[in-house]
């Protein structure tokens, strides 16, 4: 029996796949518990649909992020630090501060969305890259100052 999976199931198969699997199997366990449904002609139509939907969505926020990779770009944050002997930077300029002052600009960036690979415990301009979706990533300025 064909089935069209409605969830995933680890080592079955994924949402949206269409499997062969025995009938007994298909009546008793994936249907049974919500994990399928039989591959009938309206449940392959509402499959394209949800499909069809999905990467609407995901071209909406492609579109999306691709608008805040625009405006960010031009962006330069500003960080005001203390210095020692030599200019020394106290302390770094964390991910925690990136994300507040990109709310204070208006940008809703999650901390897991920055990318910094190396503290930021110098004076100068700095680059930090942000990830707004799995395909779009935008570099910003941050200018460290005394």
């Amino acid at each position: 029996m064909e089935v069209i999976f409605i969830k995933d199931l680890k080592n079955q198969g994924k949402k949206g796949q269409i499997k062969n699997v025995k009938d007994g199997y298909a009546e008793n366990f994936l249907i049974k518990n919500g994990y399928a449904v039989k591959k009938t002609k309206d449940n392959l139509l509402k499959l394209q649909q949800d499909q069809a939907k999905k990467q609407k969505e995901e071209e909406a926020n492609i579109k999306k992020a691709n608008e805040i990779k625009n405006k960010l770009s031009k962006e330069t944050l500003e960080f005001k630090v203390k210095t020692g002997k030599n200019d020394r930077v106290f302390g770094s300029i964390s991910i925690k501060q990136i994300k507040e002052e990109l709310e204070k600009k208006g940008y809703k960036i999650e901390k897991n969305m920055i990318k910094q690979e190396n503290p930021i415990a110098s004076l100068g301009f700095h680059n930090v890259m942000i990830q707004l979706h799995p395909t779009v990533e935008v570099q910003i300025k941050i200018h460290v100052i005394k």
